[in-house]
């Protein structure tokens, strides 16, 4: 049993720590500092010793849930294990010491990392040109968007505002489409969890910018007409843009700018195995094929046929200018830079062959105990509800979220996509052993014969964790964003 946290390790006279005393004498201070920024009271700080505060904190730490200390199943995120030798290479001190304002010919190595980065995802993508500045998915989303209406603008075709998004996308697509101005076409998915063609061809017109979605899709599954969709956005004059949320489910079998994407982000902190989570930093890099690329941000980290050295190409008139300060998260792509190198063209093949096995497996082994909304063959993740049976019992998606708790598994993405009800989102990634994956299917198929045999015990969880279930309504509306020692009561 998990005892309760003692917030409250206050008490007066405690101390952690002895203050050097200050070099400026007190009625300098004064003088200083203008009166009104002065202190009247001395700051309601706590008062512990140093023993009491680090255990606080590692014992806190230790409640933290993370691909270091156990399943992830996050479906839509890519919560997989991230290789320490990724982090060995980004503490290098030749990394993680540059100053972006350094001459470059003291930092040619970064530079080098970053110019061959760009022709790997290339290549991985069938792109011709990577910006690696965005710095986060949503961020290469935005960039991807700019650099689509730029091209249309470039062309004198200034009615080209409409963005068609398909249901089953991510929420990051119409947001951002949003958010550059654009117009939102939503299109309903397929029987078959694919783009329903007949919708997609009545709102495609000369008013269209882009399509936007991912393949596979949220529901896990490929769509299998997407060259023909393509052809048919570029017949109207649109373009194509991938959300490279799922990659880790075609690296090395197949590339989108081979079905015919003409834009695509990548998230490194996904497919590339850097740490995912905790607001950050992530990478989104953007690629183009060839007719986009004057568009992309600048600067462009480019080679020197002559000298063979390495700088940033500043003069790009057609850019949209630049999107982030500097040039990216440089840790990151490190990180990304390493995965790769590691993997190699094999090794990121069996990333994508394991990650589909793993999820067709562990979907196998669920089927018969949950309800599969589409009866197909998944690639990374796949989508399930409770059963028919066990949703009588007044048993919801949540319920079994937070059963799982006490199972010690982070529960998979629930409700979402949001055409599925009731959707739990499992990715298992290509990184679980059978074992682990063996184990939590017992879990969830424990989970589904509590729910038809003592529901109310599946309703109350969880009964493990330091809290237990939570008013999710009043928390989200009224959020307790600072402890307070009068928040106990």
């Amino acid at each position: 049993m998990i005892e309760p946290l003692i917030f409250e390790l206050s008490s007066p006279g405690r101390q952690g720590l002895t203050w050097p005393q200050p070099d400026v004498p007190a009625e300098e201070i004064t003088k200083l500092i203008p009166a009104k920024m002065l202190r009247k009271t001395a700051p309601e700080l706590p008062e512990a010793s140093e023993q009491d505060v680090v255990r606080h904190f590692t014992r806190l730490s230790s409640l933290n849930h993370g691909v270091d200390t156990g399943f992830y199943p996050l479906g839509s995120c890519t919560m997989k294990y991230n290789p320490k030798i990724n982090e060995d290479a980004a503490r290098q001190p030749g990394f993680a010491r540059l100053h972006p304002y350094q001459d470059l010919a003291t930092c040619q190595g970064a530079l080098e990392l970053m110019y061959n980065l760009d022709q790997y995802l290339c290549e991985i993508t069938g792109m011709h040109k990577f910006s690696l500045q965005p710095a986060a998915g949503a961020h290469g989303e935005l960039l991807g968007l700019l650099v689509i209406q730029a091209y249309h603008r470039h062309r004198q075709d200034f009615k080209r505002t409409k963005v068609i998004i398909p249901d089953a996308a991510h929420g990051t697509n119409p947001a951002t489409a949003g958010l550059v101005g654009m117009e939102v076409i939503q299109i309903p998915s397929d029987p078959r969890g694919g783009v329903d063609m007949a919708n997609l061809q009545a709102v495609l017109g000369e008013e269209t910018a882009a399509l936007m979605l991912t393949n596979p899709n949220t529901l896990g599954l490929f769509d299998e007409n997407i060259q023909a969709i393509a052809e048919m956005v570029h017949r109207a004059g649109g373009l194509v843009y991938y959300d490279g949320a799922n990659m880790n489910a075609i690296m090395g079998l197949t590339r989108p700018g081979d079905m015919g994407f003409d834009v695509i982000h990548l998230n490194l902190h996904k497919t590339f195995a850097a740490p995912h989570g905790g607001g950050g930093p992530g990478s989104g890099p953007v690629g183009v094929k060839d007719f986009l690329a004057p568009f992309l941000p600048k600067p462009l980290v480019i080679k020197d046929s002559q000298t063979g050295r390495y700088r940033f190409d500043e003069e790009r008139p057609q850019s949209i200018g630049r999107l982030k300060a500097f040039y990216g998260n440089f840790g990151v792509l490190v990180k990304a830079y390493t995965y790769i190198r590691a993997m190699g063209a094999n090794g990121l093949r069996q990333v994508s062959e394991h990650a589909v096995l793993n999820a067709n497996y562990l979907l196998h082994l669920l089927k018969d105990h949950y309800h599969l909304p589409y009866q197909r063959h998944c690639k990374h993740e796949f989508v399930i509800t409770p059963s028919s049976q066990v949703r009588k019992q007044g048993i919801r998606t949540l319920d079994i979220a937070k059963r799982l708790l006490d199972f010690g598994y982070h529960p998979p993405t629930v409700y979402f996509p949001l055409i599925v009800e009731e959707a739990l989102m499992v990715e298992p990634t290509e990184t679980e052993s059978k074992e682990t994956l063996d184990q939590f299917a017992r879990a969830m198929i424990a989970i589904a014969e509590e729910a038809l045999s003592n529901p109310a015990k599946v309703k109350e969880a969880p009964y493990t964790t330091p809290v237990s279930r939570l008013d999710e309504v009043t928390a989200a509306r009224k959020p307790v964003l600072r402890w307070k020692k009068e928040n106990l009561a």
